[in-house]
This record gives C-alpha cells, sequence and structure tokens, in this order.
C-alpha cells in the first residue's frame, strides 16, 4: 500500500488505497458528465428530459450528475441517485425536488448550508463544512439501480472520497447508499468493509483515521410524509453527527 497522504491542514495523515484516477474533483466532474456507462440509465435519463422539457417547456440536464460543496468539508453527505425531477432536471444533486426541499432546510438549520432551499444551479446555494453526492449519478427507473449500475458507478464514489482529504464523518442518507459507502470506504481507507446493516441513527468508527460512516433515512416524500423520519430526527443526528467533526 502507498504511504499515506498527510493533510496539513488538519495535521493528520489520510489514508488512501491506491492514487485517484484523476487528479482533482474538477477532472473527476467532467469524467462523470460524460459517462454513458449504463445503457438503461442513459436511456431512461434521456426520456424523462425529452418528456419533461416537452411537458415543462425547460431545458433539463440529462446526464450524470457530480458532487457538489465544500471540498475542504468534513461532513460529506452521499444520497442513492438523483431524483427525475430533482438532479437530473436542474444538474445539481439534491436540488429542485421535495427531497432537496427536506435536506436542505435541515442543512441550514445545522449550520451546514448558507440559504434552507436548493432550487437550481444558480441559485446562490453554499454548503459550510459539507459536500453532497450521491451513489449513482443517473437518475434509475423506479429509484432502482441495479446491481451492475452500481458497481459500475461505484469507482465515481470511491475516487470523489479520495479526493476529499478533511472528511471526518460520511453520512449515508438511505439503505441503498449506506451499503455503497460501506464498499467505498473499505477501498478508499483500506479497512475492513463495516458489516453492520443499515438502521437510522448507526454510528461506525472504522481505523487507521478514516472517516466515521453515519446511517439516516432517506429524505424521500414517502419518509417524510408516512411519519417514518422527520425534520426533528433529522436534527437530532445532525447535531451528533456534529460532535464527531472534530
Amino acid at each position: 500500500m502507498p504511504a499515506p497522504a498527510h493533510d496539513q491542514r488538519v495535521g493528520r495523515a489520510v489514508p488512501l488505497r491506491a492514487a485517484p484516477l484523476a487528479a482533482d474533483l474538477e477532472t473527476l466532474d467532467r469524467a462523470i458528465e460524460r459517462c454513458r456507462k449504463c445503457p438503461r440509465l442513459v436511456a431512461f435519463r434521456e426520456k424523462v428530459s425529452r418528456e419533461g422539457q416537452a411537458r415543462r417547456g425547460e431545458r433539463y440536464w440529462a446526464r450524470p450528475i457530480t458532487g457538489f460543496g465544500d471540498p475542504t468539508a468534513r461532513l460529506i453527505l452521499v444520497g442513492l441517485a438523483p431524483a427525475a425531477q430533482g438532479g437530473n432536471r436542474t444538474g445539481r444533486v439534491f436540488t429542485g425536488d421535495r427531497s432537496a426541499a427536506f435536506l436542505m432546510a435541515a442543512l441550514h438549520r445545522n449550520g451546514f448550508a448558507n440559504q434552507p432551499t436548493s432550487l437550481r444551479r444558480d441559485d446562490g446555494l453554499e454548503l459550510v463544512d459539507a459536500y453532497m453526492t450521491a451513489a449513482v449519478r443517473c437518475v434509475p427507473p423506479d429509484n432502482r439501480p441495479s446491481p451492475s449500475e452500481f458497481q459500475r458507478c461505484r469507482p465515481y464514489l470511491v475516487q470523489e472520497l479520495g479526493l476529499l482529504p478533511r472528511a471526518r464523518v460520511v453520512l449515508a442518507l438511505g439503505g441503498g447508499a449506506w451499503d455503497q459507502v460501506r464498499r467505498a470506504s473499505a477501498e478508499v481507507y483500506d479497512v475492513p468493509r463495516p458489516r453492520e446493516p443499515f438502521r437510522h441513527g448507526l454510528r461506525v468508527e472504522l481505523p487507521e483515521n478514516a472517516p466515521i460512516l453515519w446511517a439516516s433515512y432517506h429524505p424521500s416524500p414517502r419518509n417524510v410524509q408516512t411519519g417514518l423520519f422527520s425534520a426533528r430526527m433529522m436534527d437530532q443526528l445532525l447535531a451528533k453527527v456534529r460532535r464527531d467533526l472534530v
């Protein structure tokens, strides 16, 4: 294993299993936006976009989405995939749909965002010590990526985490994101893959100064409207997460 990189800003070693293929986040983002590795997802994102554009009279992003936020962030949030009328439309993760509205209001209340809304790419949103991304970069049919689609997309998450050296907490939003985070963390930080099954509020400490992993319910309309997940629950979890950002 190569020697760990040392982050002078925080004075700690950042263990990486291997050098990332992209030299920086901007290079990685361009590679993600050009990706056409999954024919089913490419066909679906383009179909959804054509139909949406005809109905709304609005041009859709219709490409894979990249991460967004502070590149020196200590908190990394990982969702499942862009929503058809959210990231797939607006071109930014957790932007323009009801999941985004719930999440951004919570991040703002807890000091991780400069405003409580995430509506479009040019809306002035800035994350504070936080970075958002997704396990799968294209909108999947029925919000269900296939195992092979997860596998083809995971290298992007691995590289992205490797290019965020100040991360102290990785928060997975939902069971699908949790499974990909635990797989990616084993590759990025060269640690055993966590075996804990998903549950809301799960906290897993990794060895070798790797980030702490947290799991949360996804802020989907279904979870919120059925009462499974509430703003109070999210605030309570983010308060606990903040204590780990040291």
